[in-house]
């Protein structure tokens, strides 16, 4: 339509003003054979040139004499005057298509300059008949034209938008298509190769969303079948420390002082592992005990775990635990005392690779809405990138041949108590990791 208007709205005014221009030279060229005789030309002639001029009379001014040259009677009267030497593009355009869709036949008189210098002035009286029936045919022919132009154009159009369009997103979907029926084929990652700059980019982030996908599917596959062996050694293993069990049951009885003060921690141990292996069972099957709640001492509970990771006087990593003796809260001693070890393992590791002395803090304390224990370290501090994905199975190991999962398996324990496991700080002076419990939630429990 734009291309209509743009062709078809200029050409026909033009058109208009050409016809009329046409027949003021053909009526200066009549009214100069008249003017070039001395002797008054016969009526049958002028008719005959009036005729051919297709006007009914004609004015010439030369000289600053205004004289009416060729003349014949004017069947009507004269409806309007259009003078072509002070019409603009509005006025020529709004007189073309006025007379375009006035069906009656009209005389007009039109004023315009001779040629070649002939005079000042022409004016000729006519019909708008002649004119508006040439405009109309003029003006078919414009828009068979402009239709044709326009649907070469739109053809042109559609196999350009088909080429750098419709076929590159068909592909994209094709190869989506394709990659869904099997994620895990690397081969099915789409190769960017769109010639359209944002297609491409499309296309680019597809890929690499798709080789993340199929990396994170082959990681969990892998991860399924490590799942699936862990549970078969700890089911192995449980049975192997279910039999230390019952020895070290009877170790208790034993006359030896030494050995009987020995007897509960190396109860205690087993029984901590037999735990720790039916949780990895558990663990195994995405799922977790629910905890058991009880009141405990934090204080108790907080010695009992440094003196398990060999936190003693003699070595060189100092525990520090500020924690009031009569704090009691309300959790499952097993998955905390998991937790602590976990939190404090890390610590004793981060400070030993280091090879200088250290100072582990554990400190806690309450308020009206929780219970919060801090575990602190004077470690080097966790790297940027275990920082990122720190609470992740298998992605959030800070050392060398660790794998990431003590920190996963704290925090989903301090969650299943209703709380939160969450990084205080982490810089060159050390670490500190702060786990709330809150005591409405952990009330619900019991």
């Amino acid at each position: 339509m734009l291309a209509e208007v743009l062709i078809f709205v200029p050409s026909i005014a033009r058109y208009r003003a050409d016809f009329l221009l046409t027949r003021l030279k053909q009526a200066q060229i009549a009214a100069l054979t008249q003017l070039a005789t001395e002797d008054m030309i016969m009526p049958e002639l002028e008719a005959e040139l009036l005729a051919n001029a297709e006007v009914y009379n004609v004015v010439l001014r030369r000289n600053e004499v205004r004289q009416l040259v060729l003349s014949s009677p004017v069947p009507g009267e004269i409806h309007a005057t259009y003078d072509l030497r002070v019409a603009g593009p509005w006025e020529l355009i709004r007189d073309a298509f006025a007379l375009m869709i006035d069906p009656q036949n009209r005389i007009v008189r039109v004023i315009g300059y001779p040629v070649q210098e002939a005079g000042t002035l022409i004016e000729v009286t006519m019909e708008t008949r002649p004119l508006r029936l040439a405009m109309l045919d003029y003006g078919l022919r414009i828009l068979f034209l402009s239709a044709l132009i326009s649907v070469v154009t739109a053809f042109l159009l559609f196999i350009a938008v088909q080429r750098l369009l419709v076929l590159p997103i068909r592909r994209v979907v094709h190869h989506m298509q394709t990659y869904a029926e099997a994620p895990e084929d690397a081969r099915r990652v789409i190769e960017p190769n769109a010639d359209v700059e944002e297609l491409r980019r499309a296309e680019e982030a597809l890929k690499s969303m798709q080789t993340q996908l199929t990396a994170a599917l082959r990681q969990k596959e892998r991860l399924a079948q490590l799942g699936g062996a862990v549970a078969k050694i700890s089911h192995d293993l449980r049975n192997i420390l279910t039999t230390a069990q019952l020895f070290a049951d009877r170790l208790e009885g034993s006359a030896d002082p030494a050995v009987a003060r020995s007897a509960p921690k190396l109860i205690n141990s087993i029984s901590r592992a037999v735990s720790l292996c039916e949780a990895t069972l558990a663990f195994g099957k995405a799922e977790e005990p629910p905890p058991q709640l009880r009141r405990l001492n934090l204080a108790q509970l907080a010695g009992e775990v440094a003196e398990g990771e060999g936190l003693g006087a003699e070595t060189q990593i100092t525990c520090l635990i500020d924690i009031p003796p009569g704090l009691t809260i309300r959790a499952d001693g097993e998955q905390l005392h998991r937790v602590l070890s976990n939190l404090m393992r890390n610590a004793r590791q981060a400070i030993e690779a280091t090879g200088q002395p250290g100072t582990i803090e554990l400190s806690a304390g309450e308020d009206e809405g929780e219970w919060w224990i801090r575990v602190g370290d004077t470690g080097p501090g966790l790297p940027p990138k275990a920082r990122e994905h720190l609470f992740s199975a298998f992605q959030g190991g800070a050392r060398k041949g660790g794998t990431g999962l003590g920190l996963a398996i704290a925090a989903e324990l301090v969650r299943g108590h209703g709380g939160r496991l969450e990084l205080a700080r982490s810089d060159a002076e050390g670490t500190e990791f702060t786990i709330h419990l809150p005591k409405e939630t952990t009330e619900s429990f019991a």
